[in-house]
């Protein structure tokens, strides 16, 4: 019987009822003459682009022919050959928001802004009365567009200058009593996120100040995290908040919020300490639309893809336990997708064909129920088999760790051969991947306790029928109930169609 791995993540509050972890996989569908109705895809790995500063990266951009870098304290330009000039300084330690009108790149740090012309190439810091501070920034129609931090206030620049602030032109939110907290521009439309709702604005070219409120256009959603707000798929996510609680993933639909989020991602979320550092962005790559979403607090990354509309973990793999991604933010510069690390300067593109976190490890990993939902009787059964139906014959091309060769070896494992009839000890070099492995683990009491692992090989290079197998994987006792997991950590390709699983019942 096919035993169902594809599929999302799905830990429910009670283990014993739902156990799907997945973590640096995702679900793709194959909509007509594929083997099976999907696979599971290894996560991209991150691949090093450049040196930015010390860091953290802390907001990037791209407009014109450069992309631009907050990194630790400073600006910083990067040109399509990865050169990086340092700008000057920026204030403040944590994410920032920025915009562009072509020309000037509006940097907001909470509460401090400024201003970069790429023309003059000046950057200035906005003070004065007539500036009182810059939560998150956006651009419509020629006017920079920003929200005065702890107020309801929101103001635009001048039209196409964004270091001239006259002190009249600002209005008030006043939907709802609540503070705005984020802001972003959709359709060339202005939302306004409070901590409890949200209202749209547009351009309506009034004199006195341009922008008015859309009638009708209110929901009683507000966002629970500043930096969680962004745009995917014509449409803007975010993490919501309202009077009656926080913590539900939002999708807008018109000009309302469409939960995306499960249950379990509910739990999850509801178990970190803080969620209002929540950091958001969005990419897509081969057609799967991804919304990001990052606890730093809690040291957590998830996953939504549109395309599926499946959640997914995404993890680094750091003393022998998963960590959140070390990815902080996102820009498209340069024909690839760009990250930023979360501690360091450093700056990467999501690979596909890369497995590995910049040459670190990184670890997949899915469990799942081996009974299909509603077929488990609670009889004993005996589990005789399992295969794993997943692309083999993609080892890398080398030595494997392990190899054991026709020669003598030193005890430190080094292997001694013959020259002139005397022995020399030579090092040769293996490669991790060689000979991939995937590890299986199972538990009987629901997910709460495991058994051993036990490797089996997915095939040297080119072993392309290599059968990825387990036998004798003894009976459910306890709850009558199994839950498996498979994971990795070589740096090869991972696609995982399906698993076939040999069981025999019992009358107990």
């Amino acid at each position: 019987m096919q035993t169902p791995i594809l599929g999302s993540a799905y830990v429910a509050r009670s283990i014993n009822a739902a156990a799907n972890r997945m973590v640096n996989l995702f679900p793709e569908i194959v909509p007509e003459g594929g083997k099976d109705p999907g696979f599971l895809n290894r996560a991209p790995g991150l691949k090093f682009l450049a040196s930015v500063g010390f860091g953290p990266i802390r907001g990037l951009w791209s407009y014109g022919k450069y992309g631009y870098c907050v990194s630790g304290p400073n600006l910083y330009r990067i040109d399509p050959y990865w050169t990086v000039t340092l700008i000057g300084p920026i204030a403040g330690t944590g994410q920032v928001s920025m915009a562009d009108n072509g020309v000037q790149l509006f940097i907001a740090c909470n509460p401090q802004g400024y201003i970069y012309n790429n023309i003059t190439q000046v950057l200035q810091q906005l003070t004065g009365d007539s500036f009182p501070g810059a939560g998150t920034v956006g651009y419509l129609d020629g006017y920079f567009v920003f929200n005065q931090p702890n107020s309801q206030i929101i103001w635009i620049t001048s039209l196409f200058e964004g270091t001239a602030i006259d002190s009249l032109d600002f209005a008030s939110a006043e939907g709802a009593p609540d503070e705005i907290v984020s802001l972003i521009i959709n359709h060339q439309e202005l939302w306004l996120f409070g901590t409890n709702s949200v209202e749209v604005w547009y351009d309506s070219g009034n004199a006195d100040f341009p922008l008015t409120r859309i009638q009708g256009a209110f929901n009683e959603i507000g966002c629970a995290a500043t930096y969680s707000v962004a745009k995917l798929d014509n449409a803007v996510f975010w993490l919501g908040s309202d009077a009656r609680g926080k913590g539900i993933v939002y999708r807008a639909n018109g000009y309302t919020g469409t939960r995306v989020s499960t249950h379990a991602i509910e739990y999850a979320i509801a178990q970190y300490d803080t969620i209002s550092d929540a950091i958001a962005y969005t990419y897509q790559q081969e057609g799967h639309a991804f919304y990001v979403l990052i606890f730093p607090s809690g040291n957590a990354t998830w996953v939504y893809d549109v395309s599926t509309q499946a959640w997914h973990e995404r993890a680094g793999w750091e003393d022998s336990q998963f960590v959140r991604h070390r990815s902080n933010c996102q820009m498209y510069f340069n024909n690839q997708v760009v990250v930023g690390d979360y501690e360091t300067g450093t700056l990467y593109t999501f690979d596909l064909d890369v497995y590995a976190d910049n040459g670190q490890v990184q670890k997949w990993l899915r469990s799942w129920r081996a009974l299909p939902s509603g077929k488990n009787d609670l009889k004993r059964t005996a589990q005789h088999s399992l295969q794993l139906d997943a692309e083999s014959g993609i080892g890398l091309s080398g030595i494997a760790p392990g190899d054991v060769f026709g020669y003598l070896l030193t005890e430190s494992g080094d292997l001694l051969i013959t020259e002139d009839g005397l022995y020399i000890e030579v090092t040769v070099p293996t490669v991790q991947g060689a000979d991939p492995i995937v590890v299986l683990r199972w538990s009987d009491d629901g997910g709460h306790t495991w058994s051993n692992g036990y490797a089996s090989s997915m095939g040297r290079i080119g072993e392309y029928g290599r059968r990825i197998f387990w036998r004798r994987l003894g009976m459910t006792v306890k709850l009558r109930d199994r839950v498996y997991e498979v994971s990795g950590t070589d740096p090869v390709k991972i696609a995982i169609m399906a698993a076939e699983l040999a069981i025999s019942g019992t009358n107990a």
